[in-house]
């Protein structure tokens, strides 16, 4: 099974920029999608729908043009849940998560601290609400997203000048480091512990043209799923947003 994670930037913008054609030749069973920025107040449906797929979507109920993410799937899951325990963070569109008969799919998009970090707090509160929500859950999860934190120096480019900016703080690096450690596998960094690769560059200063970038990212699976694993890639070359989408190949 293949599944697949991209933070397009939203949804129409990405549309213009040859999304279709990135779709296909991701050939996922499975793709999650974060920052759609799809706005609840058009009561239209989602303006991408793919034959052979079911989609489910979440959007920000408190600001137009915000967050945002959806799921694309070959297979018809049991059940399909907003949000994190009793719906938390759905009214910012944070969370899907798909029920099949062996794992859960779960898809997020992880509140950024901000600048300034004033969101740093309301990052950690969600941090913790994850594992809690992960914990309620009885069978293996497979995590996808743009979890908007680089764990480990190799993951971004200048690690050092950013230590105290959103995505690099220590904090936020102790969360991601101690998700891990309640049972859960990095499935890039598994397969590749020191291969360098990126898969969000800022617009400025030519970022993605220098490779200047960070590894936010991520599929994490379950560690009864670390044997199953059998490929991870980073797709730098498919374009249409600052971040690339990140592929998981699995026996599920």
């Amino acid at each position: 099974m293949r599944l697949a994670s991209w933070n397009v930037n939203g949804i129409r913008a990405v549309l213009k920029k040859g999304f279709a054609e990135s779709f296909d030749r991701l050939d996922a069973d499975i793709v999650g999608i974060q920052e759609s920025k799809w706005s609840e107040e058009t009561h239209e449906e989602f303006p991408f729908h793919k034959d052979g797929y079911l989609t489910y979507w979440t959007v920000s109920k408190v600001k137009k043009g915000y967050s945002g993410v959806t799921v694309f799937t070959r297979i018809k899951p049991l059940s399909v849940h907003y949000g994190l325990l009793n719906g938390k963070y759905d009214d910012e569109g944070r969370a899907i998560t798909l029920e099949f008969d062996n794992f859960y799919f779960v898809c997020c998009y992880v509140p950024n601290a901000g600048d300034g970090l004033k969101r740093l707090d309301f990052r950690m509160g969600f941090e913790e609400d994850l594992k809690a929500y992960f914990a309620s859950l009885d069978k293996p999860i497979v995590y996808c997203g743009d979890l908007n934190v680089a764990h480990k120096p190799i993951d971004l480019k200048n690690p050092e000048s950013n230590t105290h900016n959103p995505g690099y703080t220590p904090e936020e690096r102790e969360k991601m480091g101690l998700l891990l450690e309640a049972g859960y596998i990095d499935s890039f960094r598994l397969l590749y512990p020191d291969v360098i690769k990126y898969s969000w560059w800022s617009y400025r200063f030519h970022a993605r043209e220098n490779n200047a970038g960070w590894r936010i990212d991520y599929f994490l699976v379950s560690e009864s799923l670390k044997d199953k694993i059998r490929g991870a890639s980073i797709e730098n070359d498919i374009y249409g947003s600052d971040h690339c989408p990140v592929t998981l190949d699995i026996d599920l």
